[in-house]
């Protein structure tokens, strides 16, 4: 008589709730991690005007760009990152009264312009130093009207100074002089 042999049993693993607890990982893990947001320069931008720009006088323009060895030309000259706060504050206050210069700080105008090799970091010195120019014009202008910094300002006392002095950094497209 021959023997029967015997059938094995068969291994299987039940893969039915594997799906739902693979789902319920992923919903655990996206409902507990934290998305963090990008941070960078917050900049209002004005809104998109189909009419060309009035024409803007060269007195009122002070020109910053920074080449892509992170070289600082102000007006076409070499400077140092240092002093362009200095530098700025002049141009737009104008104590002297230069008729270089613009005649008011309403119609001044910054603009930067950098090489699309520049570092960030080179380019955010020189945007930082821009901003602390105006920063500083507008606590000595609120010091000398309210007799307080201009953080400590109420809304309408900032309004007008902002008004006097309106931040206007003018970032024009970035230039690619390595001719690759």
């Amino acid at each position: 008589m021959l023997k029967k042999r015997k059938e094995r049993p068969q291994n299987s693993i039940n893969a039915g709730s594997m799906a739902d607890i693979a789902f319920l990982l992923l919903l655990f893990f996206l409902v507990s991690t934290t998305i963090l947001s990008d941070q960078g320069i917050t900049v209002k931008l004005p809104p998109w005007e189909i009419t060309p720009p009035r024409p803007i006088p060269e007195k009122n323009v002070l020109t910053v760009k920074v080449n892509a060895a992170n070289e600082l030309l102000v007006e076409g000259e070499p400077a140092s990152v240092s002093a362009l706060k200095e530098r700025a504050k002049e141009f737009i206050s104008n104590p002297k009264g230069s008729p270089e210069l613009p005649t008011r700080p309403k119609n001044a105008v910054i603009s930067l312009q950098n090489d699309r090799g520049t570092n960030y970091e080179t380019y955010l010195h020189v945007y930082n130093e821009l901003k602390a120019a105006y920063n500083e014009l507008w606590n000595q202008r609120s010091h000398r009207l309210h007799g307080k910094a201009f953080a400590d300002l109420g809304k309408a006392a900032k309004k007008e100074i902002l008004q006097e002095i309106p931040l206007v950094i003018s970032e024009a497209d970035p230039t690619d002089y390595s001719g690759d």
